[in-house]
């Protein structure tokens, strides 16, 4: 099974979900937004699963500094088009276990979906 883990090296939550992967010895790779940024295909696959207001992160510093009339009026599109524009607004981590879609990090989320 593959194991993708999705965010910036600089993300503190990040940090500590690839901490808590490597401490239950989980294969994974790395995908850095800002290195790598974000397809289409791949955030549309992810909003099927767990929707776009979960991935949406309006607490991130790269949301918050938008302009008012980009923040206004958010739905599906628009959210999509701000998140692959600036993937720094996706929240942190994205884990994709398998088939399987985990949005931010809880270990005990993470225990039941890796198996560990």
């Amino acid at each position: 099974m593959t194991t993708t883990i999705y965010g910036i090296t600089t993300c503190d939550t990040v940090k500590k979900a690839r901490v808590w992967l490597e401490s239950h010895d989980v294969a994974y790779r790395f995908h850095d937004f800002r290195a790598e940024g974000l397809d289409n295909k791949r955030l549309d696959g992810w909003v099927g699963k767990v929707g776009w207001e979960k991935l949406l992160n309006k607490a991130s510093t790269t949301f918050r500094e938008l302009a008012d009339k980009d923040k206004q009026g958010l739905d599906e599109k628009k959210a999509k088009a701000l998140m692959l524009a600036k993937p720094t607004m996706v929240k942190r981590p994205v884990l994709e276990v398998g088939d399987r879609v985990l949005v931010g990090f809880k270990p005990e989320v993470y225990e039941q979906a890796v198996g560990k």
